[in-house]
C-alpha cells in the first residue's frame, strides 16, 4: 500500500508531497520548505512515522519546488533525481532566488535523472514515470498504477494547468500533453498536484477550462 502525506510549504503555498509504504520506505517530492519551522514539520513527522527516507525526486525544478532540496539531501543523505531538461532550470534558482526573498538559499544538483516510461520504485511500490512537458521543460509526474494515484507538480489543478509564460513555458505543448498522458489514465485517478487540492482526472475532462470537454478553443 502507498501512503501519500502532504505538506503546504513557502509564501508560494507549494504542495510537498511525502510517499511512503507500509515498512516506512519514503520518498520525498518537491520540498518547498525554506525556513525553521516548515523543516521541523516535515522532520517530526517523518521521525513519529519512523519513516527512511531513500530518495529525492522534483517534478520540475522551479523555485517553489526546490527550496527544501539542498537540506533535505544532507539531513535524509540521500540523491536527487530529476529530468535531465531540468538541469538547467535547477541551476538558475541561485541566480534569482534572492529577488523572491530567499536570502541564503543553498543550490542543489542533481545525482542521477528520471527517464520517462521507466519506474522508480517506493519501498515496495512502483511508480511510473511520466513525461508531461510545457509548464517547464523536463516536467515529470509520477504515477502509481495499483492506487490510481498521481503527483503531477504543476501540470493539472482542479479546474485549472500550470502556467506557461515563465522560461520553457510552452502552452499548446502542455495542452498536447495533458490530454494525451493525464487523460488516458483512468478516470478514477486522484491527481496531486503542486499547488491547491486534490482533484481527479474524470473531474478535470468534465469540467477543466482548459482541456475538458467544454474548453475554450
Amino acid at each position: 500500500m502507498l501512503y501519500i502525506k502532504s505538506f503546504t510549504f513557502n509564501p508560494f503555498q507549494e504542495n510537498t508531497y511525502l510517499l511512503y509504504d507500509e515498512k516506512g520506505n519514503g520518498t520525498l517530492i518537491d520540498p518547498g520548505c525554506f525556513d525553521l519551522a516548515e523543516r521541523k514539520e516535515l522532520l517530526d513527522f517523518v521521525t513519529e512515522e519512523k519513516i527512511r527516507i531513500t530518495q529525492l525526486l522534483n517534478t520540475h525544478c522551479h523555485i517553489d519546488h526546490v527550496l527544501g532540496n539542498a537540506w533535505a539531501k544532507k539531513t535524509f543523505g540521500v540523491d536527487l533525481l530529476i529530468h535531465k531538461e531540468e538541469a538547467a532550470v535547477l541551476k538558475a534558482v541561485e541566480v534569482y532566488a534572492p529577488n523572491y526573498g530567499f536570502v541564503g538559499y543553498e543550490s542543489s544538483h542533481a545525482d542521477g535523472f528520471l527517464v520517462e516510461g521507466e519506474e522508480i520504485n517506493v519501498g515496495g511500490e512502483a511508480l511510473k514515470i511520466i513525461f508531461v512537458p510545457g509548464h517547464a521543460p523536463g516536467h515529470v509526474v509520477f504515477y502509481h498504477k495499483d492506487s490510481h494515484q498521481c503527483i503531477a507538480g504543476d501540470t493539472l489543478f482542479r479546474g485549472s494547468i500550470g502556467r506557461t509564460d515563465l522560461p520553457g513555458g510552452d502552452h499548446e505543448l502542455l495542452l498536447s500533453k495533458i490530454k494525451s498522458q493525464l487523460f488516458t489514465l483512468p478516470e478514477e485517478t486522484v491527481i496531486y498536484p503542486g499547488h491547491g487540492p486534490e482533484t481527479t482526472i474524470g473531474f478535470e475532462k468534465t469540467h477543466n477550462p482548459f482541456v475538458g470537454k467544454n474548453a475554450r478553443s
